[in-house]
């Protein structure tokens, strides 16, 4: 359970053996300051349990909303699992509202039905 002090019960230490795996990052461009460094931050982690570099494929889409696309793509490739890394900032408009709430059901949605799990990396 997450706490003031300690917000996930992730715990590092722990070796998950990703050595068979093949992982695809599906990372929007929109925000790519911020989009950039989750996707360096998701790979140093799967490095890190032991994926192996070649298996770790980065697929570029233009924003958030063409995660849904950049996904289904990743899964039709048989990936193992697929992590959709983007960036949605909430301006004076609604749009925030729309993008948002298509990219979660979009994600949803390959789950329900996709062949492997899609991992919403979405800020």
């Amino acid at each position: 359970m997450a706490s003031a002090n300690n917000i996930s019960s992730y715990d590092d230490s722990i070796t998950l053996d990703g050595k068979e795996l093949r992982i695809a990052l599906v990372v929007a461009e929109w925000n790519q300051a911020i989009t950039d460094k989750l996707y360096q931050g998701a790979r140093e982690t799967l490095l890190k349990h032991n994926v192996m570099a070649e298996n770790i494929v980065k697929f570029n889409v233009p924003g958030s909303f063409e995660l849904i696309y950049g996904a289904s793509q990743a899964q039709a490739q048989k990936f193992d699992v697929v992590i959709a890394i983007g960036c949605i900032i909430q301006g004076e408009t609604r749009h925030f509202e729309f993008i948002s709430n298509a990219v979660a059901h979009g994600i949803k949605d390959l789950n329900l039905n996709g062949k492997s799990p899609v991992i919403f990396c979405v800020l």
